[in-house]
């Protein structure tokens, strides 16, 4: 081989990139100083290929780099495989912001089409011997806690029962057909429907439930759910509005009591949504006053007459802290009295979850943490028919 035929075969293609493949050669004290930063992936490409070039001759040096990168693996927090629990309203609000509904649902119905939604979430976690899981139904009944035994699979039945309430006023079918229940209170449909199985409630109640969730959502989505039309609970009546609330907050305290029995986490609703259920706990306060003072379970009002309605009358600042919270004034003397902040004779704090939880039963009005100043009979009226307000 002539020099210029050496020289024209070094200046190929195939001899630059054979030469640009080669790693640089650098001295072993040199390499061992790179090993933290291998690593890390923090040197350059030809410093990379120097180091593992090394690496595959020198064993003391092989060593200290597997070393090093276990302890580079410490470093990373441990990812959960769990999913963001945030990731479907996220996904949920990015489609909608590109392409609206061209039905959308009410904002009233949001709640109820949330808190479905997340209990059908928990259900569709939960194993076959979990739906057995024994859960306590628990509320109070005017005097006293009051609870009711049954399972996971029971606790569903009791849901799909008292929507069929919502549906009948819907005009859709009842559920319960075929069932004959004493009374057609909630606890009355629920406890017909225990009665009449011929098995206790498995699994396979999940799917009606769902459906019918979904077909109540879907029918108010269409017909946009006139504030006229009302739903009978067989004691007493609701707005439709109030009443798909009302279903939100069953769905929400009754997947906690799920979630319990099979050691679940879960948490409350989105505060937007808890705002909603505290409001209308707070406006049915002054009816479920009325009622238990009729019933001599309230002190009697004190003044000679009862407010004409319409008027200013005594009222109780009603102040909720925290997730969903806000204020409220409550009349104390009479439904039909308006509440008035010149003529509040009490204070009561509580946070946003505790009042619901009272108001569901959960926690017995006498020990409900509520920072509290002013009439104290006026506060112990408020706090107990919080708590009156829960049913089975």
């Amino acid at each position: 081989m002539t020099g210029v035929e050496g020289a024209e075969e070094a200046g190929t293609p195939q001899a630059a990139l054979a030469a640009a493949e080669e790693p640089p050669v650098l001295e072993h004290r040199v390499l061992k100083a790179l090993l933290g930063a291998w690593a890390l992936a923090a040197c350059t490409a030809e410093e990379t290929a120097a180091v593992e070039a090394h690496l595959g001759d020198c064993g003391p040096c092989a060593d200290e780099a597997r070393r090093l990168r276990e302890a580079v693996g410490l470093l990373h927090r441990q990812e959960s495989l769990d999913l963001d629990p945030g990731l479907r309203t996220r996904v949920l609000e990015t489609c909608l912001d590109r392409r609206p509904p061209r039905i959308p649902v009410p904002d009233w119905a949001d709640p109820y089409d949330a808190e479905a939604a997340r209990l059908d979430a928990l259900l569709q976690d939960i194993g076959d011997a979990e739906w057995h899981a024994p859960v306590r139904l628990r509320w109070f009944d005017g005097t006293g806690p009051a609870s009711r035994r049954t399972t996971v699979a029971g606790v569903i039945a009791h849901l799909l029962s008292v929507d069929g309430l919502v549906a009948m006023a819907l005009g859709l079918d009842d559920p319960l057909t075929g069932t004959a229940a004493e009374s057609p209170t909630p606890r009355g449909r629920t406890e017909a429907y225990w009665r009449d199985a011929h098995f206790p409630p498995t699994r396979s109640v999940r799917s009606p439930w769902r459906e019918l969730s979904r077909d109540l959502v879907r029918t108010v989505s269409f017909t946009g759910g006139t504030g006229q039309l009302a739903v009978d609970y067989g004691g007493f009546e609701l707005p439709l509005h109030d009443a798909m609330l009302d279903r939100a907050f069953e769905c929400w305290v009754h997947a906690e009591d799920i979630a319990d029995a099979v050691d679940y986490p879960y948490g409350p609703p989105a505060p937007r949504h808890l705002n909603r259920m505290i409001d209308l706990a707070a406006r049915m306060l002054p009816d479920v006053l009325a009622a238990r003072r009729r019933a001599g379970l309230a002190s009697p009002v004190r003044t000679r007459h009862l407010v004409p309605a319409g008027r200013p009358g005594r009222s109780l600042r009603l102040e909720i802290e925290g997730s969903g919270g806000g204020e409220w004034l409550i009349a104390l003397d009479s439904p039909g009295a308006v509440a008035s902040a010149e003529h509040a004779v009490a204070h009561v704090a509580l946070d946003g979850v505790e009042f619901c939880r009272l108001a569901a039963g959960h926690v017995p009005p006498e020990e409900a943490a509520a920072g509290q100043l002013g009439d104290r009979e006026a506060i112990r009226d408020v706090l107990f028919a919080t708590a009156s307000l829960s049913r089975m």
